[in-house]
């Protein structure tokens, strides 16, 4: 692409071709739109807070794109939900901080717990998109962090004041005060006959296989954050299963036995 600062140089991305069979297809648009803005400005602009599939989508389409790249950031390593800086791939984004601003809504839950779907629940009944939201870190009878996007700061300190039937004071504190819980890992090895996603994935999720492909025909499953189609669908060294509610799965070295069955080495976060 030529140089667009002159304005010679309208071209637009070839968003027909590439959201063809994309899952996110609104996430996926509003990202190019940004890419074209970028394109056309010179400037670094920023996404919306995606989820994993959202996230993984337009990672794989901008792999794809010469002329932007983006990065991605949630506040902390194994964020789920994250924004991403998206710029001209003349521009580095390595040192760019992303606009992401930590909350602390405080409150005493000793009698009245409140899980993440009450203090999301309470941030969109204060009239928050879901888009400008990022994780939720639930501490238990004390209350919970959530990551938003900046501009929402002021609005939260004033507005979210009450959280089920507990009071509640928001306000924004510095990333050193985050308190995130690292995730419990356990590693196994199965023998499989195959290296099937039902097969693999049952035996590391330490479910039935029947129920699993219950699980993976209702679109439960995840395969690097895209649907699992089949059942019979393969997996290789590198993947990341995930369900909802479940954790995650992540497979290892992949050998093959003396009785040509298969070795695999499992790590299962929760």
């Amino acid at each position: 692409m030529e140089d667009s600062r002159d304005g010679t140089n309208d071209r637009m991305l070839p968003k027909a071709d590439l959201l063809k069979s994309v899952e996110n297809p609104a996430a996926v648009t509003r990202a190019l739109d940004l890419a074209e803005q970028a394109i056309r400005t010179w400037e670094i602009v920023f996404t919306d807070f995606l989820s994993p599939p959202e996230l993984a989508e337009c990672q794989d389409i901008f792999q794809r794109l010469t002329e932007v790249h983006l990065r991605a950031g949630g506040g902390y390593p194994q964020a789920e939900r994250q924004r991403a800086a998206i710029a001209r791939t003349d521009l580095p984004l390595e040192a760019i901080d992303l606009p992401l601003v930590l909350l602390d809504i405080a409150g005493n839950f000793l009698f009245d717990t409140a899980t993440h779907r009450d203090f999301l629940g309470s941030l969109l009944g204060a009239g928050i998109v879901r888009e400008k939201v990022g994780d939720i870190i639930v501490l238990g009878e004390r209350g919970a962090q959530a990551i938003v996007a900046p501009e929402l700061v002021e609005f939260l300190e004033m507005n979210l004041t009450q959280v089920r039937s507990v009071p509640v004071k928001t306000r924004q504190v510095d990333w050193s005060e985050l308190r995130v819980r690292q995730p419990k890992k356990k590693e196994m090895t199965t023998v499989e006959a195959s290296l099937r996603l039902d097969a693999v994935a049952s035996a590391g999720f330490g479910m039935s296989r029947s129920k699993m492909v219950d699980l993976i025909n209702t679109g439960d499953v995840r395969i690097n954050w895209k649907s699992g189609k089949q059942a019979s669908q393969t997996v290789k060294a590198g993947d990341l299963v995930s369900i909802r509610g479940k954790g995650r799965l992540e497979i290892g070295d992949i050998a093959i036995t003396k009785k040509e069955r298969y070795r695999i080495q499992l790590t299962r976060y929760v």
